[in-house]
């Protein structure tokens, strides 16, 4: 999988891609990450990627051209071969990213990541060069870097090899449609705030019968409680 990150501020993905299994999966050629600096293909001395805003009001919009022009030289990379790849527009109005969509991605070998700042980007891009607009949560944000790394850490743990054990995919939040059982480890037993907490006995009992069927039942008790929506 190669993701290719289209920004103003490319040096925020160079510690992101230099820690933990981000960087794992790159080394082991899971995953390829490449952020280019959208300034590249701007036509002045200044290097201008954005402009005021047709119509009046706040703050700048970022330029059609740079994008259009990052995304076409950036298709064109790699071997000549046809590949499965989507463009992806982080927007207010995108639709909501959740698992599946991360699971359905971890299919591709390409994802280009648009990611916007100042007051938004010409609307142009999101009709007639984005495969998909897409939003991480209902809130705002400065710009789409972040989103890009929730993105690509959600996509990668699905990719074979990324994650220790791929058990531990199978069995997470979101991936059966319910909230990730309760987990604990040593000790069994903590003093917090005057009171002794125990791990429950069923998980040291080792029956696995029934620490399935504990953890089964607390998953949907768990989502039932902190998000009763998905359950719908």
């Amino acid at each position: 999988m190669h993701f290719e990150i289209l920004t103003i501020f490319p040096k925020l993905f160079e510690s992101f891609t230099n820690e933990a299994l981000i960087a794992r999966a790159i080394k082991k050629k899971i995953i390829k990450i490449t952020a280019y600096n959208l300034r590249k293909w701007t036509q002045d001395n200044h290097q201008t990627v954005d402009g005021r805003p047709y119509g009046g009001g706040a703050g700048m919009v970022m330029l059609v051209e740079p994008i259009q022009k990052a995304v076409n030289r950036v298709q064109g990379l790699g071997p000549r071969v046809k590949k499965k790849s989507r463009i992806i527009l982080f927007s207010a109005k995108g639709k909501k990213f959740n698992q599946a969509t991360a699971k359905k991605w971890s299919k591709l070998d390409q994802l280009i990541f648009i990611c916007g700042r100042y007051e938004g980007i010409d609307e142009r891009v999101a009709k007639y060069i984005a495969d998909e607009e897409v939003s991480i949560g209902d809130y705002v944000l400065f710009g789409g870097e972040v989103p890009a790394m929730a993105v690509m850490e959600a996509v990668t743990r699905n990719l074979s090899g990324a994650v220790g054990k791929e058990e531990s995919v199978q069995n997470e939040s979101f991936t059966a449609g319910f909230l990730e059982h309760p987990h604990y480890t040593r000790p069994e037993a903590i003093k917090i705030k005057g009171k002794v907490r125990r791990v429950p006995k069923v998980l040291l009992s080792g029956n696995h019968a029934k620490i399935r069927e504990w953890r089964k039942v607390h998953s949907e008790q768990m989502t039932r409680k902190f998000r009763p929506e998905l359950l719908k």
